[in-house]
């Protein structure tokens, strides 16, 4: 008896004509191609809520855009692969920072923090959570005591303390890195102005170029900040809490009103059904008591309006409180735009004081070619004697004696030092010469 050595899986696919086997590398292939998608745009995201909890979740970009509510051209900004500037965005449900290495989004009960494994976030993620744990016990105090403060001094909401934290550490890494810039500037001019050298102008060139750079970064977040003073609309934006306030405040009066429009239906069809003398013969009748339904539900709607009016004026009231946070960190960064302005100019004043010696060199070694060009031309009289008396032939100075020779030679050398003085004379008074 012969032993069945069929395989069972082709056993199974030989009698269905369209089950197709792919090759192996076709599936490996195809497998690839899954796994790279599927990796396209997932990126760890550091999750801090609103009690300072955090959680690391990896993330693509389409579960980022439904979280937050942002179009991909604002998740663009934050890709560490593109090199954007320093951003402030207020979107409707969200608040994109791009500045430094701090990449985050805000929303109105949490933080979306990007590069959260970069060591220089390290200390903005601690300090983040100390002052998000302390918003959350004095929000939670707050709330229990149900007392608010009338002098003005009232908790910032959640989307202002972290933009907060945000400027903070932008502004501090870059005041630090132009104090440090300072620091080490300073004692680098003083050297290059007492002695010019190759080593130091190339260290005073690569100070000047961290200058340029650290100055571009603070002029950009100054412009931002800038930008979004002078802008009311784009600060009323950033009021996460309460625009979420407001539409839970209007979804609740639009399903009160759809409850009352439909009561009141009911009590119109009610009344069509019933003939006049019915109505007429109630005492204080239905009637009377629709009416007054009316009144109170036009007295409702009219109160939700002016509801709404004053929460769109106090709206563009607090607009103020956001203004005074983003001022001080305007001052802030301005004052250290300042700061290495300053710098700036004594570099500057450095290179034309730099400059001044080098033409003054130059300047004497110019006089020191015209001297020695001029005696040159001087001595070449007495090549001219030399060459005389260098000729094969026959003059009568020859045959006198020594003392006629020499008196010859010191009247060419007297006469030569003479038109050299008389040079120098001439180039001192037009100027030439100091």
């Amino acid at each position: 008896m012969r032993a069945n050595t069929r395989d069972p899986l082709k056993s199974a696919n030989e009698g269905d004509p369209d089950v197709t086997r792919p090759s192996a590398a076709a599936a490996g292939i195809s497998v690839g191609v899954i796994h790279r998608k599927k990796g396209t745009g997932v990126r760890a995201w550091l999750l801090i809520d609103a009690t300072g909890q955090t959680q690391v979740e990896e993330a693509g970009k389409h579960a980022v855009m439904r979280r937050t509510g942002l179009p991909a051209r604002d998740l663009r900004i934050l890709d560490p692969l593109l090199s954007y500037p320093s951003t402030i965005l207020g979107r409707e449900r969200a608040i994109v920072i791009n500045l430094e290495h701090i990449k985050a989004i805000i929303t109105a009960h949490e933080v979306l923090l990007l590069n959260s494994r970069d060591p220089s976030v390290t200390p903005f993620v601690e300090e983040f959570q100390r002052r998000i744990l302390h918003h959350h016990q004095a929000t939670k105090a707050q709330r229990e005591k149900q007392f608010q403060n009338r002098d003005g001094m009232k908790i910032l909401p959640f989307e202002f303390v972290a933009l907060e934290a945000c400027l903070e550490a932008a502004c501090g890494v870059l005041e630090n890195e132009a104090k440090t810039l300072e620091q080490e500037a300073h004692p680098a001019l003083d050297k290059l102005t007492s002695k010019i050298s190759t080593l130091n102008l190339e260290r005073v060139r690569q100070i000047k170029s961290r200058l340029v750079a650290i100055t571009g970064r603070v002029q950009k977040v100054r412009d931002e900040l800038e930008h979004l003073l002078d802008d009311d609309e784009d600060m009323a934006e950033m009021y996460l809490t309460d625009k979420l306030v407001q539409q839970l405040e209007d979804s609740s009066a639009s399903s009160m009103n759809d409850k009352d429009d439909t009561e009141d239906q009911e009590l119109q069809t009610d009344m069509d059904g019933r003939i006049p003398a019915e109505i007429s013969l109630e005492t204080g009748g239905g009637f009377a008591r629709y009416e007054d339904h009316q009144n109170a539900l036009g007295r409702d709607s009219h109160g939700t309006r002016t509801s709404a009016t004053y929460s769109t004026i106090t709206k563009q009231l607090d607009v103020e409180e956001l203004e005074m946070l983003l001022e001080a960190y305007f001052v802030q960064i301005d004052g250290t735009l300042n700061k290495l302005s300053t710098l700036r100019e004594y570099v500057d004043d450095t290179e034309d004081y730099i400059n001044i010696m080098l033409d003054d060199k130059q300047n004497h070694l110019l006089q020191m070619g015209v001297m020695l060009t001029t005696a040159t031309l001087v001595v070449s009289a007495s090549v001219v004697v030399a060459g005389i008396f260098g000729m094969n032939i026959h003059i009568e100075l020859f045959d006198a004696g020594m003392r006629e020779f020499l008196w010859t030679v010191g009247g060419s050398t007297a006469g030569t030092i003479f038109l050299y003085v008389i040079a120098i004379v001439w180039c001192k008074h037009k100027r030439l010469l100091e």
